[in-house]
């Protein structure tokens, strides 16, 4: 690439070491052969301080990306009305649409209706309870962005990797072992990338903190740096990708680019996600300004599709206003209405814990909601009964599929 378009940075540094396969590893006579020897663990470079020269179309693609966020933030609030009973849930389907496309990176991909039934305890998937988790670290990480500190950091990891069958001892601590990406789990040699060495990781983390604290930057470019250095340290036994992806999600809040939802910003990476990975690849070698220039193109195609996702919720409940026209206005089925956005599979125990309703109250609000065509009848996990309103799963899957096609 020409130098005039790069985003010049030191390259890794490296550190030697020797690797044996334990003896008891069930692997073949060559694999050992081939698993034991000398290979090279990461050195992540300082980022507090280090001086960044952006090539000016670098910069203007950056202004334009975080133009585009801010816009989207802002017709969500006007299209929703500020405050009212629509945005949240509107924020919260956008925040778990972006932990389900972050989650599909990683080849983890659960429907809008597998995902539900998890969020209300009525599912059988291991792969929606894992991404469910990730809902909670998207959670977490809007949370972080109010204080970035190490602590709420471990919080967003714990809240991710508790979801995860036979990971609960690892959440929300900092690995004690090496970690490698792109080869088997007996040996370093041949990896991809291999994290730093265990010991340099609080360094690394309080170095990455510092750097987030820097108002001197453009916030797309800070969130792409922020994100590739946080997958270059590799903080954890598991969940590192989930994490560096909410963690962005943190610092769009704390610089204050999203107020209002979580623009799908996962989904723009899950484009084209070859790109993605090269470029984190190019970043470790010295080179930011591919990951930032990904990162941008995420930003804006997550402010133009999750602007069409918004508009095509809020049809399903327009759709479902008028199938309702002329019922009590102080009827509990209108403060159930906008919570369909976020969970459009529900029963009387999700209304009564989330609503606030009263067991009687929510019983004759589904039975409103069934009567007028809103939800349809199911059967749940032990033949339980939950109520769904297929339109807006359509457009949770639809949206969902057509991240792959390009």
């Amino acid at each position: 690439m020409d130098s005039d378009e790069s985003l010049v940075i030191p390259p890794l540094g490296k550190e030697h070491h020797v690797w044996h396969i334990p003896e008891d590893a069930p692997v073949s006579r060559s694999r050992r052969s081939r698993g034991n020897g000398e290979y090279e663990s990461t050195i992540p470079i300082s980022l507090a301080d280090l001086r960044f020269v952006f090539p000016s179309e670098l910069l203007a693609d950056c202004e334009e990306a975080s133009c585009a966020l801010a816009s989207f933030d802002a017709y969500a609030a006007v299209k929703l009305g500020e405050g009212s009973h629509v945005l949240g849930p509107m924020s919260a389907v956008l925040l778990r649409t972006e932990a389900s496309s972050s989650s599909q990176i990683e080849n983890l991909t659960v429907g809008a209706k597998n995902l539900a039934l998890e969020t209300i305890d009525e599912g059988t998937s291991d792969n929606a309870a894992v991404v469910v988790g990730n809902v909670r670290a998207m959670e977490a990480a809007l949370k972080l962005g109010d204080s970035m500190t190490e602590n709420n950091i471990l919080a967003m990891h714990e809240a991710l990797l508790s979801a995860q069958r036979g990971w609960g001892k690892y959440a929300g601590t900092y690995r004690t072992n090496l970690v490698w990406v792109g080869t088997d789990g007996y040996s370093p040699r041949g990896a991809a990338h291999v994290g730093p060495q265990p010991e340099l990781i609080a360094g690394a983390m309080a170095d990455l903190l510092e750097f987030i604290e820097r108002d001197d930057l453009s916030v797309v470019a800070q969130c792409a740096i922020a994100h590739a250095q946080f997958e270059t340290i590799h903080p954890f036994a598991d969940g590192n990708g989930r994490c560096g992806r909410a963690l962005v999600h943190a610092i769009l809040r704390n610089k204050g680019l999203s107020r209002n939802t979580t623009p799908p910003v996962s989904a723009g990476l899950l484009h084209d996600t070859e790109d993605y990975f090269a470029a984190l690849t190019l970043f470790r070698e010295g080179d930011a300004a591919p990951i930032v220039r990904r990162f941008a193109q995420a930003c804006r195609f997550a402010a133009t599709s999750g602007r069409k996702l918004i508009d095509d919720l809020c049809e399903q409940l327009d759709e479902a206003r008028s199938n309702l026209r002329g019922v009590r206005s102080d009827a509990a089925v209108w403060r159930v209405l906008p919570n369909l956005i976020a969970q459009p599979i529900i029963n009387t125990r999700y209304l009564q814990r989330t609503v606030g309703l009263s067991k009687p109250q929510a019983e004759r609000a589904i039975k409103t909601l069934s009567e007028r065509g809103v939800v349809v009848a199911r059967t749940g996990k032990q033949r339980s009964v939950v109520y769904e309103h297929r339109g807006i799963l359509d457009v949770l899957d639809e949206y969902a599929a057509g991240l792959r096609r390009g």
